[in-house]
């Protein structure tokens, strides 16, 4: 039986399906190169733990229990709409390592071919190019990329390292620079990508990329599933890093779903957020 939803905000309650229920969104169509359109997805408990870290190695990972079929669904569904995915260079490490399952390419599992189908039919290239977010720039490009003939830049700041930028540009990837310091910023990297031509951006990153986001009021939308499960544990991320945000924090709920069955019959929540953008006062005139 196909999956089936609760929608509860904005009411009245109604039964929804699960597929198609993020393409509905049409966030390919929301942006444009002048103002592209920045969305990023998060799945976390009920005690805020985005990832936890390994008590022996220190590696960080999703915690199995919040992890569903019915959230993996939506995420390829954000991923579809997507000009270009942003991504970053210790993902990269850890796939390369086999610590992560590759999540770079759309329609290459039989429960997202119809995902491939609808970027066709929408006008979107065959898979969204990648963006590779790093200070370091010491990573490996995945051989699925390069199989799948998928368009690869790659962002840092002005003081990256300048041998390692000089030798990803020998190799035919360009190099975009989006921060004075060595790290990536949030609206330098939004410019760059509209000057570019995306259009639409969403963010497979973490705490750091989203908080640089936030401060720079670049971000569009945020969507959150909220398993309902505590998951504990001494040492965690949550969802956002560094100093704290303040008013670029502002954000209001505009749908919410109820997923009644998944992950292992506890539940889970499906929430779209807008940033609260800060109003404009126009001085009156004499």
């Amino acid at each position: 039986m196909a999956a089936r939803l609760l929608r509860l905000f904005p009411g009245p309650p109604e039964d929804v399906a699960l597929a198609g229920l993020y393409l509905s969104d049409a966030l390919h169509t929301l942006g444009s190169a002048a103002a592209p359109f920045v969305y990023a997805s998060f799945v976390g408990s009920l005690d805020g733990r985005i990832a936890v870290s390994d008590t022996v190695t220190g590696a960080s990972h999703l915690p199995v229990e919040i992890t569903s079929e019915n959230d993996f669904r939506l995420f390829l569904e954000l991923q579809a709409q997507a000009d270009c995915l942003v991504t970053h260079g210790g993902y990269l490490r850890d796939l390369a390592a086999g610590r992560l399952d590759d999540v770079l390419q759309i329609g290459t599992r039989t429960m997202d071919h119809d995902l491939a189908r609808w970027r066709r039919e929408n006008g979107l290239s065959a898979q969204p190019a990648v963006v590779i977010a790093s200070a370091s720039l010491d990573f490996p490009i995945p051989d699925s990329v390069i199989r799948q003939k998928q368009r690869v830049l790659v962002a840092t700041g002005r003081q990256a390292p300048p041998g390692r930028v000089d030798a990803l540009r020998a190799r035919g990837f360009p190099v975009i620079v989006a921060g004075e310091g060595t790290s990536v910023e949030g609206a330098p990297l939004v410019r760059e990508l509209g000057a570019l031509g995306f259009r639409s951006v969403y963010l497979l990153t973490g705490p750091r990329m989203l908080s640089t986001m936030l401060r720079d009021g670049a971000l569009s939308r945020l969507y959150l599933t909220i398993t309902h499960r505590v998951v504990g544990g001494e040492d965690f991320h949550t969802m956002a890093t560094g100093p704290r945000l303040g008013s670029a924090g502002r954000l209001r709920l505009s749908t919410l779903h109820y997923d009644a069955a998944e992950p292992d019959g506890t539940g889970q929540w499906f929430a779209r957020f807008e940033p609260v953008r800060p109003e404009r006062h126009v001085q009156a005139g004499p």
